[in-house]
Parts: structure tokens; sequence; C-alpha cells
């Protein structure tokens, strides 16, 4: 049995606790949050989890296994070094800190100590976002071309940290993930709208290996909650739309292609004839998805990683490379979009 602990009990941690407390090889003893009422709600909901106010006192506590963190991002490093110089294994929320070098801290210590540090990068444990790093890994789709992700909202608004911070870490997580490798650069360009100096709306630009372009729009601006990523290839193309209840996922038999001439290549064309596009209209493929809680199969993914000593899917390294990426972003966004280039590691 693995004894958890779950720091910070408001919009996320109780999630976690839920989830947790489903597993049969978990226990959750502790919940700890600033906030008496919040506390007052987890201890209605489950009256044998213990409360407190200190988080200090869940770390402290030898019968406990693990944590998972789910506070603010600027707490992140603090309670993560906390736990992990105390034994414990370790879950934290994305982003995981608020910079690579704590990232590189964390994950040195979590080394030394044989400790798993886990980040929850919830999509990636999706069947959805499996099954297109599956058709992408066979090359259903061809030679990809363009990844447009779209992640907008009205609000919650954050008095910390900008909108890439917020809501960029899904979708960058999500195409590492597939990519399996690092962006060669970014770009960023976004406005403070509502808050001075805090970017609500931001459109982001990353060139990968092989001319392969991604796109993102990261907003709290929008009426709509849209959460979309449209992948084109060469040979088909796919649609990722993470709000629908069952579709989540559609491929597309399209595409267009030059018609093959008889001319030789090194001649212009001189007339529409000699020069034409070629589209194609197929089926459309909507491939069956488990239906699993996503946030449950990273839940089980922890405990299984400390029981059998795992390397979790998302590991430190998983959330290093992610804050380096945004780390990249923040650069652009501070000298006007300006181009930064990253080094060329392999994941």
């Amino acid at each position: 049995m693995v004894n958890i602990g779950v720091i910070g009990c408001g919009y996320w941690g109780p999630n976690l606790v839920r989830n947790f407390s489903q597993i049969n090889e978990c226990n959750v003893a502790w919940c700890s949050d600033l906030r008496e009422e919040r506390l007052n709600h987890i201890k209605g909901l489950y009256p044998k989890i213990k409360t407190t106010k200190n988080y200090l006192d869940i770390i402290k506590d030898r019968n406990v296994d693990a944590v998972a963190i789910a506070t603010p991002v600027s707490v992140h490093f603090e309670q993560a070094k906390a736990a992990l110089e105390n034994n414990k294994h370790v879950l934290v929320e994305k982003p995981l800190t608020s910079s690579s070098e704590h990232a590189k801290e964390l994950i040195k210590i979590a080394e030394k100590n044989k400790k798993a540090l886990m980040v929850d990068h919830t999509f990636e444990y999706t069947s959805a976002v499996g099954k297109i790093k599956e058709l992408i890994e066979k090359e259903e789709l061809g030679k990809i071309f363009t990844i447009d992700m779209i992640r907008v909202n009205l609000g919650l608004f954050q008095k910390d940290i900008n909108v890439v911070w917020d809501l960029a870490p899904h979708d960058i997580s999500i195409l590492l993930f597939l990519m399996g490798k690092m962006p060669l650069s970014v770009r960023a360009e976004g406005m403070d709208f509502v808050q001075k100096g805090i970017e609500d709306d931001v459109h982001l630009t990353l060139k990968f290996p092989e001319n392969i372009m991604a796109y993102m729009h990261v907003s709290w601006l929008d009426p709509l909650k849209i959460r979309k990523m449209t992948i084109v290839g060469n040979k088909k193309m796919l649609v990722y739309d993470d709000t629908e209840q069952t579709e989540k996922i559609k491929v597309y038999d399209k595409g267009v292609a030059l018609e093959k001439s008889s001319l030789p290549k090194d001649r212009y064309y001189d007339t529409w004839e000699e020069f034409k596009l070629v589209y194609r209209s197929g089926d459309v493929l909507i491939p069956k998805l488990d239906s699993k809680e996503p946030l449950n199969a990273m839940c089980g993914h922890f405990i299984d990683c400390i029981k059998n000593g795992k390397k979790p899917v998302s590991d430190g390294y998983s959330g290093l490379r992610v804050i380096q990426v945004i780390e990249a972003m923040q650069k652009s966004l501070k000298s006007k979009g300006r181009e930064i280039f990253l080094q060329r590691k392999p994941i």
C-alpha cells in the first residue's frame, strides 16, 4: 500500500484525491491547504483523511511514501525539493517548476535519492493522444507538414503567471510527446489586454526538424472553450477535438498534390494545362478510443512506478523540456516575436 499526501486542495487537488482514492494499492493519508474551507470540503467527502494547513506535516510523516503537489507554480520547487529530500516520491502539477534550473535541481535530488519524480502532463495519458502517436509512428498520415493547436477559453485569469505558463504546457507536452524531439526554434507574440504585464492572448510558432511547423494559440479571452489540434500530412489529415464526448479523433483521407508532368524538371510551366493540382477527398475514419479517465490512468501510472521502480512517462526530464520551451517563448515574447533558437538535444 502506497500512502500519499496531497498538497493543495483548490481546483485540481480534489481531482487527485478522488482518483488516488479509487486505486486499490493507494491510501490518501493527508491533505493540506492554507484555507480552512477547502480542508473542511475534503474532510466532508473523505472523513478518514488527515488535514493540515502546514504541508510540512505531510512531508515529515515517515509513514507517507509520496506526495502530489497541486499548488501555484511559484512554490512547486520549494515543496517538491522538501519532499524529495525527505525521501518521498513526488508528483507535481504542470509545469514542474518556474525555471529550468530548478527543474534540473529536482531531477538531481530525485536521482540521488532514487525516488520517482513525475509531472502531471495528463494529456500524455489520454487514449486520444496515444492513438495519434500510434498513427504518426505507423506513418498513416505520411510526412507531417503542419500541426495547428488552439487552447482558448474565458479565464481563469492568473495573477502570477501569463497564459503561456498556464495553458501552453498542455500543448507543448502533447507536441513533444508526439514528435519525440525538441523544436529548433520558437516565436511568440502576445498582448496583455486585461492585466498589465501579464499576457492573456498569445500566438506561438515552433519549428521542428524535417520542416515541420507547429502553431499554437492560447488565450483567456475567448468566449468559447476550444481544445483542438489539426495535423496535416501528405497522405492524410487528422483533427483532434478534446471537447467532443465520443468522436474525439477524425482522420480525413484528404490531400493535394501536383499532377505528374512529362515535361522536363528544369522547364518552366507556361500554361495552366501544364501545371495542375490534384485534390483527393476520401473516407473519414473515427478511431474507437478507451473511455478511461486520463487522470486516473496518470495516477495509476505514478503508483505503478513507485511500486515497481519504473520510469514515469512524464518524468522530470519531460517536465524540464516543457519548461525549456516555455522559457524560449518568454524570451521571444519580451523581444517582440524574435525567433529564439533552442539547443538541439534528443528527447
